[in-house]
């Protein structure tokens, strides 16, 4: 067998086949900004590309709607779900109460193993702060978020951000273009992580609070394209 027929091989047979797994690559691709807020999906193009039965497209579409990922409309079909700003106002909202609250938890619960993790990362972002490579801040930004989460050890919590940060998931990124949020927000990380491996729950939980309203602010100076008015 040659190496383009293996290939090709290891493609198809890692290709989505169930309702279930289209769904995660469509979510997977809205996510990462390959379907755009606002974007037709087409049936046609989704079951070429993975040379599925429209079926399962279908139900992929219905599963996504339920989610709050797209929209589907008589005679026009499906599209990526653009969020207003009072949608993104909520979501952060939510954000601010349920990431709190995993500061406050990972403060009085997490491993001094996860503790030194923490440090660890939080000395990361020090480091790349004044870098100028904001998608590796992004990143890692956007690793320290999920570390606490994972500290604060409640599968709840984790299910509903995970939701939450899907739609609007470019946008996180997208603030982080400024090198002055940049400053701010790494600022923000230092008072948490020290807050959380001190063990002082409250003073954790609203640091974070007010880290995820300084977020919302924010807004107002994102690409218009992520959201309508």
């Amino acid at each position: 067998m040659t190496q383009k027929q293996t290939a090709k091989n290891k493609t198809e047979s890692s290709a989505p086949t169930s309702a279930k797994e289209v769904t995660d690559w469509i979510r997977d691709r809205i996510k990462i900004g390959q379907f755009v807020p606002g974007q037709r999906l087409v049936e046609a193009d989704i079951i070429k590309t993975l040379n599925i039965p429209r079926s399962k497209v279908r139900e992929a579409f219905q599963r996504l709607e339920a989610e709050g990922l797209i929209i589907i409309e008589e005679f026009r079909g499906a599209s990526v779900k653009q969020l207003s700003i009072d949608e993104i106002r909520q979501i952060y909202r939510t954000r601010m109460a349920l990431e709190g609250l995993a500061a406050a938890e990972f403060a009085t619960k997490g491993t001094p193993d996860q503790k030194k993790d923490l440090s660890e990362l939080q000395a990361e972002l020090n480091k790349w702060v004044d870098s100028g490579d904001h998608d590796h801040f992004a990143r890692l930004n956007n690793a320290w978020h999920n570390l606490i989460i994972e500290g604060a050890g409640n599968d709840y919590i984790r299910q509903f951000l995970d939701r939450l940060a899907i739609p609007i998931y470019r946008l996180l990124f997208s603030t982080f273009y400024s090198s002055k949020r940049i400053i701010d927000a790494n600022n923000d990380h230092q008072v948490i992580t020290a807050a959380i491996t001190e063990g002082r729950a409250d003073d954790a939980e609203k640091a974070m609070r007010d880290h995820i309203s300084q977020g919302l602010e924010s807004i107002s100076e994102i690409d218009a394209r992520f959201y309508r008015s």
